[in-house]
């Protein structure tokens, strides 16, 4: 839960753009601490792979739990009480959602558009390590991104629209950075920038992360289940 006044509006800020910042220096460093131990990633084995990814994640969500150790504990309380609540009336935002993203996958299909490449990484990296890619795509993935799109950004944004526009636009448009065509991107932002701007929504109408985080869950266990099921009987 996040609490906007005069006090907390400064150490709010502080958390969710270090937060954001930590990220992405991960992101885009993460194979850092092997190049400086002279072990070539490109070179290990996918089971090694595997657990290092697996470990930086942990890593990650661990330092995200100890900054914002206290919103979560509030947000969990909150949640044992109104958590029936917060599924029933959320439930529609969430299928809305569904029905966006295949609409719009339909239409992209049926013009001829490719997937993006981050799901197409995504799906190809399930074929090689079905067991790494399903634990972080189902828990560790839903986790990580609405702790930092939804929570840190929540910490940083308190307008309610600046807050769901952004968080919404940069959660989807990291899954478009590249692979799409730019005559359909209209439709590509819809896609997969709907359930960012729904789960932001979310957010604001609950001020409970774990909601946010629960329909996420839910809904990566889903797609990755019907990758197990196409992966077992193609």
């Amino acid at each position: 839960m996040v609490i906007f006044n005069n006090k907390t509006r400064l150490k709010n800020f502080i958390k969710g753009f270090s937060i954001v910042l930590l990220y992405f220096l991960v992101s885009f460093f993460r194979t850092a601490p092997l190049t400086l131990l002279n072990i070539d990633y490109d070179s290990m084995s996918i089971l090694a792979k595997e657990c290092y990814n697996l470990a930086t994640e942990l890593a990650l969500i661990a330092v995200i739990v100890i900054v914002f150790f206290k919103q979560y504990k509030a947000a969990w309380n909150d949640l044992k009480k109104n958590h029936r609540k917060y599924f029933s009336d959320n439930l529609r935002l969430y299928l809305l959602g569904v029905i966006l993203m295949m609409s719009a996958n339909a239409l992209i299909a049926v013009l001829g558009g490719a997937m993006s490449e981050n799901e197409s990484s995504i799906r190809d990296q399930f074929a090689v390590a079905p067991i790494y890619t399903y634990i972080s795509a189902v828990f560790l993935a839903p986790i990580l991104e609405e702790s930092i799109f939804r929570l840190s950004f929540r910490n940083m944004f308190e307008n309610n629209f600046l807050f769901i526009v952004i968080s919404g636009v940069v959660f989807g448009g990291l899954h478009l950075i590249s692979g799409v065509s730019m005559d359909l991107l209209f439709l590509y932002v819809i896609a997969y920038c709907s359930f960012g701007v729904i789960f932001a929504y979310m957010l604001t109408k609950t001020n409970n992360i774990f909601v946010s985080t629960g329909f996420h869950l839910m809904h990566n266990g889903i797609l990755m289940s019907l990758q197990v099921f196409l992966l077992l009987f193609s």
